[in-house]
């Protein structure tokens, strides 16, 4: 089962994913604005700072970060006016985030999809060993497999049982329990 973030982490992780002009713009927004949480708008002028953002010139939409806001904050069904820690939280975060962005404009996003663009190159071909593949040849041949996993103990005991008497030699082979390492050891 996957791990759910905590609020802060997603509300970190969201940040960092707002383009460079939209942080920007947040951040003075949230100094000239009153900004809310709960609802994008209040009766009284307050903003959302993803609203606010966008008024200051930060033309952006991104749900997750008004998700990751709400979720940060409590919003519950009424809006009301950020607390004095969750503005100086969202100020920290968005500084940080400036902070370690690129001077060259590149962001976390950028890094993503350059990933992805190199992630969608041919694999390299692989190394010709001179084996060539039997499988289609040797197929239909009961046992060709001579070794395969076994999930239970049992069932290796029975397969090496079975490997005993198709050989005819006599190998014994000595389980875990039996097995006496001591005697071998370098001293």
């Amino acid at each position: 089962m996957r791990r759910r973030r905590r609020p802060a982490q997603e509300l970190r992780v969201a940040i960092e994913w707002l383009p460079i002009d939209t942080k920007r713009a947040m951040l003075d927004a949230i100094e000239h604005n009153r900004i809310i949480v709960g609802a994008y708008t209040d009766r009284d002028g307050g903003v959302c700072p993803m609203l606010a953002a966008h008024r200051n010139g930060g033309r952006t939409s991104y749900a997750s970060f008004a998700r990751a806001w709400d979720s940060y904050t409590g919003a519950g069904h009424r809006s009301r006016p950020a607390t004095e820690r969750e503005l100086t939280t969202l100020r920290t975060m968005l500084e940080a985030s400036l902070a370690s962005d690129a001077p060259d404009g590149t962001t976390l996003g950028k890094a993503i999809a350059d990933h992805r663009v190199l992630a969608g190159r041919t694999p390299r071909p692989k190394a010709d060993t001179g084996e060539r593949n039997r499988t289609p040849e040797l197929r239909k041949r009961h046992g060709w497999a001579w070794t395969r996993l076994f999930r239970r103990y049992e069932d290796y005991e029975a397969a090496m049982a079975e490997l005993e008497r198709e050989s005819g030699s006599g190998v014994d082979v000595a389980g875990p329990d039996e097995l006496d390492l001591r005697d071998h050891a370098i001293r």
